[in-house]
């Protein structure tokens, strides 16, 4: 696929991202009027507040504002607060980025060893194949709260080695006391890592099976340069699609991890505008995930483009 294509059908997919961005906040029960004055206005004063805060327009009409807002950089102001969702944004960013950044650093590498475990046992048709493949599919659907339970229970309750909360002081950084950081980014690599195994594992397996990859085996060329230059070459644009969908993945999954560790980021700020209808700020923060894999998936486009992965060897 040439370059213009991929841009074509990325922007394309951002269009439609941003409808559905857009609607499924449109479609959240209750709205902003209703978390601000709790029930207690009359139907009048709830008018006026909706028509002050624009939600008496049609829909069709505030997205089009929403997407031309998005085109000059201005996502909008909160509707609670009033104030820029930029600058709402920017605030808890820095805090999310770390944390998001320390767990991709953790579930990429774990991975690439779990997709190439099994790759390599699926390949020999090995009895560990179905125990390593089992175990790897429980991480993977192991709930995020549970997971947290439990790394907080071994690591701050029987080892006491980590705190169990993650409370920034306020003007703060995660950096200046990276503990904070430790059980919140392992609750999200671990379930993410053993995802993406399960679905880089199957390519993995498939690229050890091209001839090539025999051809070269017999040929006793080392492990490592057969993994470097027969294998891993034909597995760059699926496993960045993969890390694509993870790390926008684990930027939604923050609403559930910083919540629950008291860790003051996008995530904790997502889930308080989701409970008080702030849709702004939803939205704000749901596109900025979605941007993120849609990043990723160019990237990928581009890598199979350049290496022309769909070339038969």
């Amino acid at each position: 696929m040439t370059v213009p294509r991929i841009l074509a059908r990325l922007s394309a997919v951002a269009a439609l991202a941003s409808v559905v961005v857009f609607g499924a906040t449109a479609l959240l029960p209750s709205d902003a009027v209703d978390a601000r004055t709790g029930g207690r206005a009359t139907a009048a004063e709830q008018d006026r507040l909706r028509a002050e805060l624009g939600l008496d327009r049609p829909v069709w009409r505030r997205y089009a504002d929403w997407v031309t807002g998005l085109a000059r950089g201005d996502a909008g102001r909160s509707l609670l607060t009033g104030r820029p969702v930029g600058d709402v944004v920017a605030e808890r960013l820095p805090a999310t980025l770390t944390l998001a950044g320390a767990a991709m650093a953790l579930t990429v590498p774990l991975t690439v060893a779990l997709a190439w475990l099994l790759g390599a046992t699926a390949g020999r048709r090995s009895r560990a194949a179905r125990p390593v493949g089992g175990l790897v599919t429980v991480a993977a659907a192991l709930p995020q709260v549970v997971l947290a339970a439990l790394l907080v229970t071994v690591f701050a309750g029987l080892l006491r080695a980590l705190p169990p909360v993650s409370l920034l002081p306020a003007g703060g950084s995660p950096l200046d006391d990276p503990a904070l950081l430790v059980l919140p980014a392992l609750t999200l690599a671990i379930p993410s890592a053993a995802y993406g195994a399960t679905m880089l594992g199957g390519a993995v397996a498939d690229t050890l099976r091209r001839p090539h990859v025999a051809a070269a085996v017999a040929r006793g060329v080392p492990a490592r340069q057969v993994a470097a230059r027969h294998v891993l070459p034909f597995l760059l644009a699926p496993a960045l699609r993969i890390f694509a969908l993870l790390a926008g993945g684990t930027l939604a999954a923050t609403a559930v991890v910083e919540t629950f560790f008291g860790y003051a980021g996008l995530g904790e700020l997502l889930a308080g505008a989701v409970a008080s209808r702030d849709v702004p700020v939803v939205q704000a923060i749901a596109l900025a995930a979605t941007g993120v894999v849609l990043a990723g998936f160019l990237a990928a486009d581009l890598a199979a483009a350049l290496t022309d992965e769909e070339r038969p060897c």
